[in-house]
């Protein structure tokens, strides 16, 4: 894999479309003071997915699109694009070549692309998380870095070192699999806690069950009582009113006999 191309329009001082093209091997970029050799570099990390604006070298993320000179307006978006000869297929992707590309518009807008197609930042992380290459890898070196890379601490430098391997993927990986293990362990805590809490309210919460089942006992009890008292208070009342129903029709007929003779 190598550094084929590189495509800026409107990012700081590019004010129209230029492009670079390389060779495989080593290759410079050179040019006197002012010439805008420090904004390719800046590109180059830009359209990577740098987030700082200060790390660009400028106070807000609109301000990487080309302000305008007396001979020309300002533009209204900052694009750059990226591109890799991939042939020894070092990206994991079905591509011989790989072409990344970021557009930023003033109303604030960022937008990544993959080979021509919208994509996430992440997607792009992920595509370089092994090359070391990246906004935060030591393939892309600005000015300064090199005294400080020399004089930070031994831990720290072998950080940069494994950086610029390419094994911080694995190492950022095995960081989120800890985490995620000791979340898993605090789960499994809670659990147990958990568990250790209802085996203490076992016995009373068994107790309350029995008392409960009694009462539902009971209850079932009275209430068949309770509808057998009623039908048997209710075929009485029928008896006593046929009773006085027979006793009635008896009066009346006498009264008619009496009447009769």
């Amino acid at each position: 894999m190598y550094l084929k191309a590189i495509e800026i329009v409107g990012f700081k001082s590019f004010a129209q479309r230029t492009t670079f093209e390389f060779d495989e091997g080593i290759t410079g970029i050179v040019g006197p003071n002012g010439s805008g050799k420090s904004n390719v570099a800046d590109a180059m990390r830009w359209v990577l997915g740098e987030q700082s604006a200060k790390l660009l070298r400028s106070q807000t993320m609109q301000e990487v699109i080309f302000a305008g000179t007396k001979n020309r307006k300002p533009l209204g978006y900052a694009y750059v694009g990226i591109t890799f000869g991939n042939e020894d297929h070092l990206l994991p992707i079905d591509f011989n070549e790989v072409t990344v590309g970021r557009r930023v518009y003033r109303s604030g807008e960022n937008e990544y692309l993959l080979n021509g197609s919208p994509c996430r930042l992440k997607d792009i992380q992920e595509l370089f998380f092994d090359t070391g290459i990246g906004k935060e890898g030591y393939s892309i070196i600005g000015q300064g870095q090199i005294d400080k890379i020399l004089s930070t601490k031994p831990e720290d430098r072998r950080e940069l070192f494994d950086e610029a391997a390419g094994i911080m993927k694995f190492k950022k990986r095995k960081g989120a699999a800890l985490r995620k293990l000791e979340k898993e362990s605090q789960n499994f805590d809670r659990v147990s806690d958990l568990l250790t809490e209802l085996e203490r309210q076992e016995k009373p919460l068994l107790s309350q069950a029995k008392v409960a089942k009694k009462y539902l006992d009971y209850y079932e009890e009275l209430k068949v009582y309770e509808i057998n008292k009623f039908l048997e208070t209710t075929k009485n009342y029928k008896n006593q009113i046929q009773k006085d129903e027979d006793a009635r029709n008896a009066l009346q007929e006498q009264a008619l006999q009496l009447k009769m003779s």
